[in-house]
């Protein structure tokens, strides 16, 4: 069976050292709360993962297709719980994309496959929370699926 480890060292104060894969992830928090700031907090990570994961599925797809884009830009918001445990009760991807407009539905494509189909992190968070999308191409908005603030405040 296939599987991912990582180890993560306490450094003192609130900071900790996590190997990933060889590479050094330094985790901190704010001085407010005991930290010194060395690093971001570790809850974002998670949509730094959904971020990567898609983006890299974007890419593979199009260089498959041939297809060329200038630009992807990916961002991602977590819309935090108001209670304890504070957690992500929803996610929304921005996919920002620059390019010639013959490639804009083959951009859109590959969105769509990696959220429905190849996007492990995305599909993991699925199953705990409403992750949603919108695909921008030169500057105009192609698809958005966002559900609205209200039905989110309703969870």
């Amino acid at each position: 069976m296939a599987q991912h480890e990582i180890e993560t060292q306490w450094m003192g104060k609130m900071q900790f050292n996590a190997l990933v894969n060889g590479h050094t992830v330094i985790m901190d928090a704010p001085e407010r709360v005991g930290g010194e700031d060395n690093g971001p907090i570790p809850k974002p990570f998670v949509l730094t993962a959904l971020s990567g994961c898609t983006g890299m599925d974007i890419v593979a797809i199009l260089r498959k297709a041939q297809k060329e884009v200038q630009d992807l830009n990916i961002k991602v918001t977590g819309e935090l719980s108001k209670q304890q445990p504070i957690q992500y009760i929803a996610i929304h991807v921005v996919y920002e994309f620059k390019g010639d407009k013959v490639f804009e539905d083959a951009a859109l494509e590959a969105v769509t496959l990696s959220q429905e189909k190849y996007c492990g992190v995305s599909q993991m968070l699925k199953k705990a929370l409403p992750v949603t999308w919108e695909v921008m191409y030169n500057g105009l908005s192609v698809f958005n699926n966002k559900i609205p603030e209200a039905l989110i405040a309703e969870n």
